[in-house]
Protein backbone atom coordinates (compact mmCIF):
# COMPACT_ATOMS: atom_id res chain seq x y z
CA UNK A 1 0.00 0.00 0.00
CA UNK A 2 1.45 3.88 -0.93
CA UNK A 3 1.98 6.30 1.55
CA UNK A 4 -1.19 8.00 0.60
CA UNK A 5 -3.92 5.55 -0.29
CA UNK A 6 -7.45 6.59 0.71
CA UNK A 7 -6.63 10.29 0.89
CA UNK A 8 -8.37 12.47 -1.52
CA UNK A 9 -6.46 16.08 -2.18
CA UNK A 10 -7.71 19.07 -4.38
CA UNK A 11 -5.46 21.18 -6.05
CA UNK A 12 -6.56 24.99 -6.87
CA UNK A 13 -3.67 26.11 -8.54
CA UNK A 14 -3.09 26.50 -12.66
CA UNK A 15 0.04 26.69 -13.26
CA UNK A 16 2.36 23.32 -12.29
CA UNK A 17 -1.04 21.79 -11.43
CA UNK A 18 -0.15 18.84 -13.20
CA UNK A 19 3.09 18.59 -11.85
CA UNK A 20 2.16 18.81 -8.37
CA UNK A 21 -1.25 16.03 -9.31
CA UNK A 22 1.76 13.67 -10.36
CA UNK A 23 3.68 13.92 -6.81
CA UNK A 24 0.39 12.92 -5.25
CA UNK A 25 -1.05 10.36 -7.19
CA UNK A 26 2.85 8.48 -7.23
CA UNK A 27 1.98 8.57 -3.58
CA UNK A 28 -1.47 6.87 -3.86
CA UNK A 29 -3.41 10.08 -3.51
CA UNK A 30 -6.75 10.52 -5.65
CA UNK A 31 -6.59 14.07 -6.57
CA UNK A 32 -9.03 16.53 -7.70
CA UNK A 33 -8.37 19.43 -10.09
CA UNK A 34 -9.98 22.62 -9.84
CA UNK A 35 -8.08 25.90 -10.47
CA UNK A 36 -10.10 28.75 -9.17
CA UNK A 37 -7.96 31.39 -11.57
CA UNK A 38 -6.09 31.14 -14.64
CA UNK A 39 -2.81 31.70 -15.04
CA UNK A 40 -2.32 34.09 -18.08
CA UNK A 41 1.56 35.13 -19.04
CA UNK A 42 1.72 38.38 -21.08
CA UNK A 43 4.95 37.19 -23.38
CA UNK A 44 3.68 39.38 -26.16
CA UNK A 45 1.53 42.23 -23.86
CA UNK A 46 1.86 45.87 -24.84
CA UNK A 47 1.71 47.29 -21.64
CA UNK A 48 4.76 45.04 -20.52
CA UNK A 49 6.35 46.62 -23.71
CA UNK A 50 6.09 50.03 -23.46
CA UNK A 51 6.61 49.70 -19.82
CA UNK A 52 10.32 47.98 -20.71
CA UNK A 53 10.81 51.04 -23.14
CA UNK A 54 10.00 53.24 -20.43
CA UNK A 55 12.20 52.09 -18.23
CA UNK A 56 15.25 51.81 -20.75
CA UNK A 57 14.54 55.40 -21.26
CA UNK A 58 14.29 56.53 -17.80
CA UNK A 59 16.45 54.01 -15.73
CA UNK A 60 15.11 53.32 -12.60
CA UNK A 61 17.35 53.54 -9.30
CA UNK A 62 15.91 50.33 -7.65
CA UNK A 63 13.79 47.25 -9.14
CA UNK A 64 11.94 44.82 -6.76
CA UNK A 65 11.83 41.24 -8.23
CA UNK A 66 8.93 39.80 -6.66
CA UNK A 67 8.82 36.26 -8.74
CA UNK A 68 10.90 34.16 -10.82
CA UNK A 69 8.51 33.78 -13.10
CA UNK A 70 7.99 37.04 -13.62
CA UNK A 71 11.69 38.56 -13.95
CA UNK A 72 12.40 35.52 -16.83
CA UNK A 73 8.82 36.44 -18.61
CA UNK A 74 10.09 40.04 -18.43
CA UNK A 75 13.68 39.49 -19.46
CA UNK A 76 11.95 37.17 -22.58
CA UNK A 77 9.38 39.54 -23.41
CA UNK A 78 12.37 41.91 -23.98
CA UNK A 79 14.15 39.61 -25.68
CA UNK A 80 11.69 38.81 -28.46
CA UNK A 81 11.24 42.69 -28.79
CA UNK A 82 15.03 43.37 -28.96
CA UNK A 83 14.94 45.07 -25.31
CA UNK A 84 16.64 42.92 -23.87
CA UNK A 85 20.33 43.92 -23.80
CA UNK A 86 19.08 47.30 -22.79
CA UNK A 87 16.92 46.05 -19.89
CA UNK A 88 20.11 44.14 -18.42
CA UNK A 89 22.19 46.90 -19.07
CA UNK A 90 19.75 49.63 -17.08
CA UNK A 91 19.00 46.89 -14.62
CA UNK A 92 22.80 46.03 -13.84
CA UNK A 93 23.10 49.65 -13.05
CA UNK A 94 19.87 49.68 -10.57
CA UNK A 95 19.65 48.34 -7.17
CA UNK A 96 17.52 45.05 -7.50
CA UNK A 97 16.04 43.57 -4.37
CA UNK A 98 14.68 40.16 -4.39
CA UNK A 99 11.11 39.29 -2.58
CA UNK A 100 13.01 36.21 -1.73
CA UNK A 101 15.65 32.84 -2.71
CA UNK A 102 13.50 31.88 -5.84
CA UNK A 103 13.50 35.42 -7.20
CA UNK A 104 17.46 35.99 -6.42
CA UNK A 105 17.74 32.96 -8.40
CA UNK A 106 16.23 34.35 -11.47
CA UNK A 107 18.06 37.33 -10.91
CA UNK A 108 21.14 35.71 -10.94
CA UNK A 109 20.48 33.38 -13.56
CA UNK A 110 20.28 36.62 -15.85
CA UNK A 111 23.84 37.51 -15.00
CA UNK A 112 23.24 40.35 -12.63
CA UNK A 113 23.58 40.47 -9.28
CA UNK A 114 20.60 41.42 -6.21
CA UNK A 115 21.76 44.18 -3.68
CA UNK A 116 19.32 43.05 -1.21
CA UNK A 117 16.78 39.62 -0.60
CA UNK A 118 13.82 39.55 2.00
CA UNK A 119 14.20 36.97 4.73
CA UNK A 120 10.02 36.57 5.04
CA UNK A 121 10.38 36.50 0.87
CA UNK A 122 7.15 38.91 1.22
CA UNK A 123 7.30 42.27 -0.72
CA UNK A 124 5.62 44.55 2.00
CA UNK A 125 9.09 43.78 3.62
CA UNK A 126 10.91 44.90 0.59
CA UNK A 127 9.10 48.10 0.58
CA UNK A 128 9.65 48.77 4.67
CA UNK A 129 13.43 48.45 3.79
CA UNK A 130 13.17 50.93 0.56
CA UNK A 131 10.70 53.41 2.82
CA UNK A 132 13.19 53.17 5.71
CA UNK A 133 16.32 54.19 3.30
CA UNK A 134 14.28 57.33 1.61
CA UNK A 135 12.23 56.91 -1.64
CA UNK A 136 12.14 60.94 -2.35
CA UNK A 137 12.37 61.70 -5.97
CA UNK A 138 13.79 58.32 -7.20
CA UNK A 139 12.40 55.75 -9.43
CA UNK A 140 11.15 52.17 -8.16
CA UNK A 141 10.37 49.60 -10.65
CA UNK A 142 8.34 47.01 -9.22
CA UNK A 143 7.69 43.59 -10.96
CA UNK A 144 4.19 42.47 -10.19
CA UNK A 145 3.08 39.12 -9.68
CA UNK A 146 -0.41 38.21 -10.53
CA UNK A 147 -2.42 41.27 -9.20
CA UNK A 148 -1.23 45.00 -8.69
CA UNK A 149 -0.60 45.68 -4.99
CA UNK A 150 -2.25 49.17 -4.81
CA UNK A 151 -1.58 49.47 -1.44
CA UNK A 152 2.39 49.06 -1.54
CA UNK A 153 2.35 50.81 -4.41
CA UNK A 154 0.43 53.85 -3.02
CA UNK A 155 3.11 53.65 -0.17
CA UNK A 156 6.23 54.14 -2.29
CA UNK A 157 4.19 56.92 -4.22
CA UNK A 158 3.32 58.87 -1.03
CA UNK A 159 6.56 58.24 -0.02
CA UNK A 160 7.61 60.84 -2.96
CA UNK A 161 8.84 58.04 -5.17
CA UNK A 162 7.86 57.24 -8.75
CA UNK A 163 6.59 54.14 -9.02
CA UNK A 164 6.72 51.99 -12.66
CA UNK A 165 5.15 49.07 -12.41
CA UNK A 166 5.64 45.91 -14.66
CA UNK A 167 3.12 43.38 -15.33
CA UNK A 168 4.46 40.35 -16.41
CA UNK A 169 1.42 38.19 -16.01
CA UNK A 170 -2.02 38.35 -14.59
CA UNK A 171 -4.81 35.70 -13.32
CA UNK A 172 -7.82 35.08 -15.52
CA UNK A 173 -11.54 33.47 -14.20
CA UNK A 174 -11.08 29.91 -13.57
CA UNK A 175 -10.92 28.04 -16.66
CA UNK A 176 -13.97 25.34 -15.25
CA UNK A 177 -15.96 27.12 -12.96
CA UNK A 178 -18.39 24.22 -12.46
CA UNK A 179 -15.02 22.34 -11.44
CA UNK A 180 -14.65 25.03 -8.60
CA UNK A 181 -18.21 24.86 -7.77
CA UNK A 182 -18.07 20.61 -7.30
CA UNK A 183 -14.80 21.42 -5.71
CA UNK A 184 -16.44 23.14 -2.71
CA UNK A 185 -19.23 20.88 -2.44
CA UNK A 186 -16.87 17.72 -2.06
CA UNK A 187 -15.11 19.60 0.70
CA UNK A 188 -18.13 20.82 2.30
CA UNK A 189 -19.32 16.71 2.48
CA UNK A 190 -15.86 16.37 3.62
CA UNK A 191 -15.00 13.85 0.60
CA UNK A 192 -11.71 15.44 0.28
CA UNK A 193 -9.03 15.61 3.14
CA UNK A 194 -6.59 18.35 2.06
CA UNK A 195 -7.02 21.70 -0.14
CA UNK A 196 -3.49 23.19 -1.45
CA UNK A 197 -3.12 26.67 -2.40
CA UNK A 198 -0.27 27.76 -4.26
CA UNK A 199 -0.92 31.57 -4.23
CA UNK A 200 -3.04 34.23 -2.30
CA UNK A 201 -4.94 35.01 -5.50
CA UNK A 202 -6.38 31.41 -5.89
CA UNK A 203 -7.15 31.12 -2.18
CA UNK A 204 -9.63 34.49 -2.43
CA UNK A 205 -10.68 33.07 -5.61
CA UNK A 206 -11.82 29.80 -3.57
CA UNK A 207 -13.44 31.91 -0.48
CA UNK A 208 -14.99 34.32 -2.97
CA UNK A 209 -16.79 30.98 -4.87
CA UNK A 210 -17.63 29.42 -1.77
CA UNK A 211 -19.54 33.05 -0.70
CA UNK A 212 -21.49 33.16 -4.25
CA UNK A 213 -22.49 30.00 -4.06
CA UNK A 214 -23.77 30.39 -0.50
CA UNK A 215 -21.84 28.07 1.14
CA UNK A 216 -19.07 30.20 2.80
CA UNK A 217 -20.02 29.12 6.48
CA UNK A 218 -20.45 25.48 5.56
CA UNK A 219 -16.65 25.44 4.04
CA UNK A 220 -14.75 27.49 6.58
CA UNK A 221 -16.55 24.94 8.99
CA UNK A 222 -15.30 21.79 6.87
CA UNK A 223 -12.08 23.04 6.55
CA UNK A 224 -11.95 24.32 10.64
CA UNK A 225 -12.72 20.93 11.59
CA UNK A 226 -12.04 18.27 8.99
CA UNK A 227 -10.19 19.14 6.10
CA UNK A 228 -6.48 20.34 6.06
CA UNK A 229 -5.56 23.44 4.03
CA UNK A 230 -1.98 23.96 2.92
CA UNK A 231 -0.46 26.77 1.75
CA UNK A 232 3.13 27.45 -0.26
CA UNK A 233 4.42 30.60 1.36
CA UNK A 234 2.98 33.07 4.28
CA UNK A 235 1.52 35.42 1.21
CA UNK A 236 -0.13 32.75 -0.32
CA UNK A 237 -1.26 31.32 3.54
CA UNK A 238 -2.71 35.18 4.09
CA UNK A 239 -6.44 34.87 2.76
CA UNK A 240 -6.83 31.67 4.58
CA UNK A 241 -5.69 33.29 7.78
CA UNK A 242 -7.88 36.03 7.57
CA UNK A 243 -10.68 33.99 7.45
CA UNK A 244 -10.16 32.52 10.53
CA UNK A 245 -8.41 29.36 8.98
CA UNK A 246 -4.96 27.46 10.58
CA UNK A 247 -3.30 26.07 7.10
CA UNK A 248 -0.24 24.58 6.63
CA UNK A 249 2.31 26.45 6.05
CA UNK A 250 6.53 24.40 4.79
CA UNK A 251 9.25 25.99 5.95
CA UNK A 252 10.32 26.89 2.72
CA UNK A 253 7.93 28.66 0.09
CA UNK A 254 8.98 25.66 -2.16
CA UNK A 255 6.39 23.07 -4.16
CA UNK A 256 8.52 19.96 -2.84
CA UNK A 257 8.14 21.90 0.51
CA UNK A 258 4.56 21.78 0.52
CA UNK A 259 3.98 18.26 -0.89
CA UNK A 260 6.34 16.72 2.01
CA UNK A 261 4.40 19.10 4.72
CA UNK A 262 1.21 18.33 3.07
CA UNK A 263 2.22 14.17 3.35
CA UNK A 264 3.50 14.31 6.81
CA UNK A 265 0.36 15.70 8.09
CA UNK A 266 -2.05 13.53 6.24
CA UNK A 267 0.01 10.35 7.28
CA UNK A 268 0.21 11.66 10.86
CA UNK A 269 -2.52 13.56 12.28
CA UNK A 270 -4.97 12.47 9.75
CA UNK A 271 -4.48 8.95 10.28
CA UNK A 272 -6.04 6.62 13.34
CA UNK A 273 -4.99 3.54 14.21
CA UNK A 274 -7.42 1.18 16.43
CA UNK A 275 -6.91 -2.06 18.05
CA UNK A 276 -10.29 -4.05 17.56
CA UNK A 277 -10.61 -7.84 18.43
CA UNK A 278 -10.65 -8.09 14.30
CA UNK A 279 -7.32 -6.62 14.37
CA UNK A 280 -5.83 -3.13 13.50
CA UNK A 281 -8.56 -1.12 12.22
CA UNK A 282 -6.45 2.18 10.12
CA UNK A 283 -8.70 4.95 8.84
CA UNK A 284 -7.35 7.33 6.59
CA UNK A 285 -8.87 9.77 4.81
CA UNK A 286 -11.70 8.25 2.41
CA UNK A 287 -9.91 5.12 2.92
CA UNK A 288 -9.73 2.06 6.03
CA UNK A 289 -7.81 -1.30 6.59
CA UNK A 290 -8.71 -3.47 8.78
CA UNK A 291 -5.92 -6.09 9.70
CA UNK A 292 -4.23 -5.36 6.88
CA UNK A 293 -7.36 -5.84 4.35
CA UNK A 294 -8.77 -2.56 2.27
CA UNK A 295 -11.88 -1.79 3.02
CA UNK A 296 -14.33 -0.78 -0.06
CA UNK A 297 -16.40 1.51 1.84
CA UNK A 298 -18.76 3.78 -0.35
CA UNK A 299 -19.07 7.15 0.90
CA UNK A 300 -21.81 7.13 3.40
CA UNK A 301 -20.63 4.36 5.67
CA UNK A 302 -17.33 5.42 5.10
CA UNK A 303 -18.55 8.83 6.74
CA UNK A 304 -20.31 6.88 9.69
CA UNK A 305 -16.85 5.07 10.12
CA UNK A 306 -14.54 8.22 10.44
CA UNK A 307 -17.24 10.04 12.74
CA UNK A 308 -17.25 6.61 15.47
CA UNK A 309 -13.40 6.61 15.20
CA UNK A 310 -13.10 10.24 16.33
CA UNK A 311 -13.87 8.99 19.61
CA UNK A 312 -13.46 5.28 19.63
CA UNK A 313 -15.67 3.17 22.16
CA UNK A 314 -18.27 6.23 22.51
CA UNK A 315 -21.64 6.61 21.71
CA UNK A 316 -22.74 8.61 18.68
CA UNK A 317 -26.01 9.34 18.31
CA UNK A 318 -28.44 9.42 15.58
CA UNK A 319 -28.53 13.03 15.10
CA UNK A 320 -24.67 13.49 14.76
CA UNK A 321 -24.31 10.49 12.47
CA UNK A 322 -27.11 11.95 10.22
CA UNK A 323 -25.21 15.27 10.52
CA UNK A 324 -21.89 13.30 9.02
CA UNK A 325 -23.53 11.97 6.09
CA UNK A 326 -23.02 13.85 2.70
CA UNK A 327 -26.61 14.86 1.38
CA UNK A 328 -28.49 12.47 3.60
CA UNK A 329 -31.93 13.92 4.86
CA UNK A 330 -33.39 11.50 7.55
CA UNK A 331 -32.54 9.15 10.20
CA UNK A 332 -32.81 5.80 8.12
CA UNK A 333 -30.27 7.03 6.27
CA UNK A 334 -28.48 6.63 9.00
CA UNK A 335 -29.81 2.78 9.55
CA UNK A 336 -28.74 2.24 6.20
CA UNK A 337 -25.51 3.30 6.24
CA UNK A 338 -24.48 1.62 9.19
CA UNK A 339 -25.87 -1.36 7.61
CA UNK A 340 -23.69 -0.88 4.34
CA UNK A 341 -20.54 -0.48 7.07
CA UNK A 342 -21.20 -3.38 8.81
CA UNK A 343 -21.06 -5.05 6.00
CA UNK A 344 -17.89 -3.98 4.27
CA UNK A 345 -15.88 -4.30 7.77
CA UNK A 346 -16.84 -7.99 7.19
CA UNK A 347 -17.38 -7.92 11.29
CA UNK A 348 -20.90 -6.65 11.92
CA UNK A 349 -19.79 -7.00 15.84
CA UNK A 350 -17.01 -3.81 15.33
CA UNK A 351 -20.45 -1.54 15.03
CA UNK A 352 -22.52 -1.71 18.38
CA UNK A 353 -26.25 -0.84 18.71
CA UNK A 354 -26.27 0.83 21.98
CA UNK A 355 -30.11 0.98 22.60
CA UNK A 356 -32.45 4.26 22.21
CA UNK A 357 -28.51 5.99 22.57
CA UNK A 358 -27.24 5.50 19.08
CA UNK A 359 -23.79 3.57 17.29
CA UNK A 360 -19.97 3.21 18.76
CA UNK A 361 -17.00 1.62 17.63
CA UNK A 362 -15.83 -1.16 19.55
CA UNK A 363 -11.85 -1.10 20.42
CA UNK A 364 -9.48 -2.23 22.61
CA UNK A 365 -6.95 0.83 22.56
CA UNK A 366 -6.42 3.85 20.29
CA UNK A 367 -3.44 5.25 18.90
CA UNK A 368 -2.20 7.80 16.76
CA UNK A 369 -0.55 6.25 13.46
Amino acid sequence: MTILNGFCILLTCDRRADELAANFSRRGATVIQAPTLRFLPLEEDTELIEMTRRIVRQPPDAVIVTTAIGFRGWVETADSAGLAPHLLEVLAESRLLARGPKARGAIRAAGLIESWSAASETTSEVVDVLLAQGVAGRRVAIQLHGNTDEKLIGRLQEAGAEVFPVPVYRWGPAPDPVAVERSIEATCNRTVDAVLFTSAPGAEAFLEAATRAGRRPELLEALREDVATAAVGQMTARPLIEAGLDPLIPDRSRLGALIRTTVDHLTTVRTRTLETAAGPLEVRGQGALLDGRVLNLSPAPMAILRELARRPGHVADRATLLAALPGAGDLHAVEVAVARLRAGLGAPALVQTVVKRGYRLATTTSRPS
